[in-house]
């Protein structure tokens, strides 16, 4: 099973996760100066294979380049959120009055199986709150980063450039309310949860809240 350690990163605090098993590791949404990150890596003896957007909102990804620097990690994301790195929604900055986002080189994933820390990985498509948003499901360690599509009690803003909330609640029917519900949840920010407890209490998929 996967150990998670979280850490909260950047200016919204955004949850930054890493994911380890025998000495390797890999980070999720490092939305920060990620020395924390760093060090606890460096006590723990721990080599990054790789580092995972789940989509590519400028909290989610500010310490993408220091932390690619330090540890030579391959960033790995989805394409069809390239469009963001070129808006203030994606490179900070602006009149958000946020950091701005150092340039970094990611590679296009996409949906479908891949293995990551010796686990498959079943890397999910869930648009909505971005086109390109993805999520990242261990079922050998019941698992799920979700990034900013599924909270406690809550879904992610559709708000921000081409979000669309249809499109978010049928993402998360289809491809995340129908994993065990035992799955345990780690949002892009707030606290964990488990698909089975946001399937029968998250007020969004009540009858007649929306």
């Amino acid at each position: 099973m996967l150990d998670v350690k979280c850490f909260p990163l950047g200016p919204l605090q955004t949850n930054c996760f890493l994911a380890s098993k025998a000495k390797r590791a890999l980070v999720v949404d490092p939305g920060g100066d990620p020395q924390a990150v760093l060090e606890h890596l460096r006590g723990q003896e721990l080599q990054v294979d790789f580092i995972l957007n789940t989509h590519f909102h400028f909290d989610h990804i500010l310490g993408n380049k220091a932390l690619q620097d330090a540890t030579g990690a391959p960033i790995l994301a989805g394409q069809e959120d390239d469009f963001l790195l070129q808006s203030e929604v994606g490179s900070g900055g602006g009149v958000f009055g946020f950091p701005k986002v150092e340039a970094f080189s990611y590679e296009a994933i996409g949906p479908g199986e891949g293995e990551f820390l010796g686990e498959t990985c079943r890397i999910l498509s869930t648009p909505g709150h971005t086109p390109g948003s993805l999520s990242f499901y261990f079922p050998e360690s019941a698992m799920l980063f979700s990034g900013d599509v599924l909270f406690q009690g809550s879904i992610g803003r559709t708000d921000f450039p081409r979000g669309d909330t249809k499109t978010l609640l049928t993402a998360i029917q289809e491809k995340i309310f129908t994993l065990p519900p035992e799955t345990r949840v780690f949002s892009g920010h707030g606290p964990e949860t488990r698909v089975g407890d946001e399937k029968k209490s998250n007020p969004f998929f009540q009858e007649g809240f929306l």
